[in-house]
């Protein structure tokens, strides 16, 4: 999506079992052009329905209001049953930032999705958060006290007349809630117990909140106060967490149901090993959990390399890989299968028509490159050998880390391995971007040159385009180059029985870096913009005698490793 402000919508719906009903409501949220549906999450023992789209923000709102409305119209919550705390049929509908755009402006928007939504559907609307200017009733799990039932009652107390819409909790619609919110990662833990009672101690054992302070038994225990007659509260031992313990009757365990409100404070594999102590305290094993809604890549990233870093295993692996130790480590496929492609927010939201090349196989790309059409050509295959070459730089390092005897310098080369993943990383997008670069030039030749202001047009475009496909093997050659710091570190401390791979990853480089070069002078020949054109030439020139130089000295330290 190319939007340059986009917002996230996560509302959750209070019907988890006929999807019928969840598709007519999604079905509104497509409806809708600019947005994008991520994910739809039913829970049948929840009997709640976890929905993430995004877009342009009006975009969303737009959306999110059909979407309301429509739950509105075919959800009965004075029929509805389910383990999820909930006081309308649209329970909550949060916004949340996601690119080009801050909470202010995200909270604005709230507002005006809470105002259309009092006015338009006849239903009582509560701000929380960020949107909410009242502290007192910004908390949501203050706000949906007391739930669907106590809901007729409440609405009439003074302070708690309703943002917008009319002073009346629907008996068909409930209320609902609407706010702006930072990222919030929806976590519950699996336990080898059938038992709410003690989940709820572990999720009170670990929530911010804590629990209140008794007197001799936790539970029945007086509760102590203070000198103002306040209860006492003990504090839980993770920040930025809110748990309850439930039992689920579909999967028969209990669980630790939580909400990650701030994943930097407190990251999704943090709460996992903070839970599995607490509840080993007990003696109950938490055995697995499940993610409710989506993630962002770098919660599966960090928890994977945290796992890797407990194994003393390099953390410099493919991104698949690491994400695979995550899932492992976190139990995440213990109900259901995990599919990363659905889940990771940042999978959702790529460009399926990118990185076409990359996606083929061997052969694949071979057949492309030797095919009729002019591209992939020189640039693309020069970014893929600099690939080739930094991933054998990358396997010496990994093997490094893990080769016997080596035991205490498994960091050092993990450190190597993933500066050498970022690298490959970096080079992989390089291979198809050269190839559109291409293709843009193309494009800005086929503009039309009727009149002398389309000419103008045409002829700035074409610049534009060049200037860009000259930068891009610049960039493979800046990068190929940086490179082979990490293949000439393996050739020298690496395996000693993977040293001909170094040798032969500096010579993928080298030949990456010259191979480039010759498509940054094609492309600059074609520049009217001579400065520019002279000054990307002279420090390519400089770039190709560096790597030269450098390729020698790895291969004189390869080849006197192996003789010859």
């Amino acid at each position: 999506m190319k939007n340059s402000q986009l917002i996230e919508c996560v509302p959750n719906f209070s019907e988890g079992n006929d999807m019928n009903i969840i598709k007519q409501i999604t079905n509104e949220i497509e409806s809708v052009e600019g947005v994008k549906l991520l994910n739809v999450d039913p829970g049948k023992a929840t009997n709640r329905t976890v929905v993430t789209f995004v877009g342009e923000p009006q975009a969303v709102i737009d959306a999110a209001f059909l979407a309301i409305k429509k739950a509105g119209e075919l959800i009965d919550m004075s029929k509805h049953k389910g383990e999820h705390p909930r006081m309308g049929a649209t329970d909550v509908c949060p916004l949340i930032p996601i690119a080009g755009i801050s909470m202010e402006e995200t909270a604005e928007y709230a507002k005006k999705l809470g105002a259309r939504v009092g006015k338009e559907v006849g239903i009582a609307v509560y701000l929380y958060e960020a949107a909410q200017a009242d502290k007192k009733r910004n908390n949501l799990s203050v706000i949906r006290a007391g739930e669907y039932e106590g809901f007729f009652k409440k609405i009439k107390l003074p302070e708690w007349k309703p943002d917008f819409g009319p002073v009346e909790h629907s008996i068909k619609s409930g209320s609902t809630v609407i706010g702006a919110r930072d990222f919030l990662v929806a976590y519950n833990i699996n336990l080898n117990t059938t038992s709410t009672r003690r989940a709820n101690a572990i999720a009170f054992d670990v929530r911010e909140a804590g629990r209140v302070k008794r007197e001799g038994n936790p539970v029945t225990g007086k509760i102590v106060t203070d000198e103002n007659g306040n209860p006492v509260n003990i504090p839980g031992t993770l920040k930025s967490v809110k748990a309850i313990g439930w039992y689920i009757e579909e999967y028969g365990v209990a669980q630790i149901s939580m909400n990650l409100t701030n994943i930097n404070t407190t990251p999704v594999h943090i709460a996992f090993e903070e839970v599995s102590k607490k509840a080993n305290e007990r003696g109950i094993r938490v055995t697995g959990s499940e993610l409710v809604g989506l993630i962002p890549l770098k919660s599966l990233l960090d928890a994977g390399k945290f796992f890797l870093e407990k194994q003393q295993r390099s953390t410099g692996v493919s991104e698949s890989e690491i994400i695979k130790i995550a899932v492992k480590s976190l139990g995440l496929d213990e109900l259901a299968p995990f599919k990363a492609e659905e889940r990771i927010i940042e999978y959702l939201l790529k460009d399926a028509t990118k990185n076409r090349l990359i996606k083929m196989d061997l052969a694949e790309f071979a057949d492309e490159t030797a095919s009729e059409s002019p591209a992939p050509g020189g640039g693309s295959i020069s970014a893929y050998l600099g690939v080739l070459g930094i991933s054998l730089g990358t396997m010496v390092a990994n093997l490094s880390s893990h080769k016997a005897g080596w035991d205490e310098r498994w960091k050092e080369f993990s450190d190597w391995a993933e500066k050498g993943q970022d690298y490959k990383n970096k080079l992989l997008l390089l291979v198809d971007e050269d190839t559109n670069a291409f293709n843009k030039i193309m494009g800005a030749f086929g503009l039309s040159k009727a009149t002398e202001e389309e000419k103008k047009v045409r002829t700035q475009a074409i610049q534009d385009a060049t200037k860009y496909a000259t930068e891009v093997p610049f960039n493979v050659m800046q990068l190929c180059y940086g490179s082979m710091e990490v293949i000439k570190a393996m050739a020298e401390t690496g395996n000693p029985n993977s040293v001909s791979d170094a040798g032969v990853g500096a010579l993928c480089a080298r030949s990456a870096v010259m191979g480039a070069f010759l498509n940054v002078k094609i492309n600059a020949a074609g520049l009217t913009d001579k400065a520019f054109a002279a000054d990307i030439v002279n420090k390519g020139k400089e770039i190709e005698a560096k790597t030269q130089l450098l390729e020698t000295e790895i291969l004189k330290i390869v080849n006197g490793k192996i003789g010859g």
